[in-house]
């Protein structure tokens, strides 16, 4: 049974995150906590502008927030895929990342769904802060979605990595677990400069991935190099030409992965809009 942490603020983006989950895990059994974290420490300073006292406008808050949450949790109910999928609500008080980390450790959680936007603020930032605090200080694989994205087959998914971390079993077997289920096909993707060639240590990394890949999956993966200044605009070009439907990637590897996803402008740069990105940690 996996245990799955869907954060929710009850928005269009974290349901659709739920339903594409729903749809990625449709063959495995889960357990879905859905949790929504309220920070109360402004609210005693907001009562003195109320008629209500801190305290009688603090409960209203929690009160507001669990019926919320309830109706949050019937949608998911009706949405459910198979009978081994369970939904509980979660309600928890305090800063957003503690909460979150308390919960994984709580409740074993595997992996936890985020929605994202694709875009927002108006630097056109790939996803919001809370999703990014996730990926990078809660050390739990974590599935972002952006608004836009929709389940469908997983033929194609794109892994683009640099060769520069050792690929361990735990990064492993969450790429095998992702292929068996969905019969998809890995795409590792290298994106160097003109010119520019594979260290010692790169070529040993991935002489070992690619062992690994063929020995398990009988060659049915590709690897692929492309040449481009840009590491985002060679993700971009790679996902087009080859209707990648999800990226995976390692956070590890945390300067490569702040290349692709925290890009501070999106410009032309079109996949985060529809593209969900699963980051494994080690």
């Amino acid at each position: 049974m996996k245990n799955i942490l869907v954060p929710t603020d009850f928005s269009e983006d974290s349901l659709n995150a739920v339903s594409y989950a729903l749809e990625l895990l449709k063959k495995s059994p889960c357990n879905f906590y859905l949790l929504h974290v309220n920070d109360l420490s402004g609210y005693a300073y907001q009562g003195l502008s109320y008629a209500a006292s801190p305290e009688v406008l603090v409960e209203d808050v929690i009160a507001t927030a669990k019926k919320k949450l309830h109706v949050f949790l019937k949608k998911v109910g009706s949405m459910a895929k198979m009978k081994e999928h369970h939904f509980y609500p979660l309600y928890d008080q305090g800063f957003f990342i503690e909460c979150i980390r308390r919960n994984v450790e709580e409740r074993k959680i595997d992996l936890i769904v985020m929605g994202t936007k694709g875009t927002s603020g108006a630097l056109g930032e790939v996803i919001g802060s809370n999703t990014g605090d996730v990926i990078t200080k809660v050390k739990c694989n974590t599935l972002a979605v952006p608004v836009m994205a929709s389940f469908g087959q997983l033929e194609e998914i794109a892994f683009p990595t640099d060769y520069n971390i050792f690929y361990s079993a735990k990064i492993l077997s969450a790429i095998s677990d992702l292929l068996e289920t969905n019969k998809s096909y890995l795409r590792v993707m290298h994106a160097s400069k003109s010119g520019q060639l594979l260290t010692e240590s790169q070529i040993k990394n991935k002489e070992y991935l690619e062992d690994y890949l063929n020995e398990t999956f009988e060659k049915k993966n590709s690897f692929h190099s492309i040449t481009n200044k840009n590491v985002t605009a060679a993700v971009q070009c790679f996902v087009e030409s080859r209707n990648i439907d999800l990226l995976v990637m390692v956070a590890k590897n945390l300067n490569f992965l702040q290349q692709i996803v925290f890009s501070s402008k999106v410009e032309k740069i079109s996949f985060h809009t529809k593209i969900p990105f699963l980051v494994i940690h080690d």
